[in-house]
């Protein structure tokens, strides 16, 4: 474990959630109220880096445009302290990634409720003129009554319009497993964007495995941009046509052809998930969960 005093600023220091490539995560005491924060904290080796200060700026003034219940609070940026921070809302510290780590049917029983979320709050994302551009399980916290936060602004982008959409590319970010073929071409972003990105994620949720897996990143990357739709179906016979089908209008490979999140939504909420409803398992993933752990970089 890294060490970092045990005061940041006014906040103490009480417990490491996760530690990722550049920052960690804290639960934190502010001293004066006695009240709870998470502090996303630069480690301590990047303290200097003016590039992931700027990745932590960004996150904070994408997050103070934006309101829903569904999406973390980020409430303060913090640079006088001797490491640079965030201060969020402290909420669940299971994502989704970790919640499926043993398979799907941890969650199945409540899929439906945890995706209509993440949907509604990535829509309400895009209304105020954003692409997240890093849509992933390990993105999406959940809380023991099934509530989720999306978190992670880092790379989010600013929908380009007129001739910026046009002409106006964009750096090549993302998690290589989930990334759009625009953003591996690094073509300029709109919110279809996050509509593959969470293709993929629902893809996972339901079967256990990525839509696409490679020996390389660059044949992974390859396999986003020309490998044949896969069908959820195939390895999971309970998903229900109607859920396989928006998988795959999600996935399409050419933005045009992309299904909106708005009609996902509609969909989502017309049909169910599964053709027959998943069993409630006799262990809580929240309960099975150890806590902690690492985070995975972006590649």
């Amino acid at each position: 474990m890294t060490k970092v005093r045990d005061f940041l600023g006014q906040y103490r220091l009480a417990r490491l959630i996760r530690l990722g490539s550049t920052c960690q995560v804290w639960e934190a005491i502010e001293e004066s109220k006695q009240e709870r924060f998470a502090l996303k904290v630069l480690r301590p080796e990047k303290r200097g880096d003016k590039v992931e200060l700027g990745f932590l700026r960004h996150e904070y003034e994408v997050a103070t445009q934006l309101n829903h219940k569904n999406i973390i609070k980020v409430l303060e940026f913090n640079t006088k302290a001797d490491t640079p921070f965030l201060v969020l809302e402290l909420f669940s510290e299971l994502n989704l990634k970790q919640a499926t780590r043993k398979g799907p049917d941890g969650i199945a029983y409540m899929l439906d409720k945890v995706l209509i979320q993440v949907v509604e709050s990535l829509y309400y994302f895009h209304t105020k003129g954003f692409v997240h551009c890093d849509v992933k399980p390990d993105n999406i916290l959940l809380g023991r009554d099934w509530d989720v936060k999306l978190i992670d602004f880092t790379i989010a982008t600013k929908v380009r319009k007129g001739l910026g959409k046009l002409f106006g590319g964009s750096a090549v970010q993302g998690t290589r497993s989930y990334m759009s073929p625009e953003q591996i071409r690094g073509q300029a972003l709109d919110p279809r964007t996050d509509v593959y990105s969470l293709g993929c994620m629902f893809y996972e949720m339901v079967t256990g495995k990525l839509p696409y897996t490679a020996s390389s990143p660059n044949d992974l990357l390859s396999k986003h941009l020309s490998s044949p739709i896969p069908s959820a179906l195939v390895t999971n016979e309970n998903v229900s046509q109607e859920f396989n089908n928006l998988i795959k209008s999600m996935l399409a490979k050419e933005v045009k052809d992309r299904i909106e999140m708005w009609d996902v939504l509609k969909q989502l909420r017309s049909f169910k998930i599964f053709k027959k409803p998943p069993r409630i398992p006799d262990i809580s993933v929240f309960d099975d969960f150890q806590g902690g752990g690492r985070i995975e970089a972006r590649t």
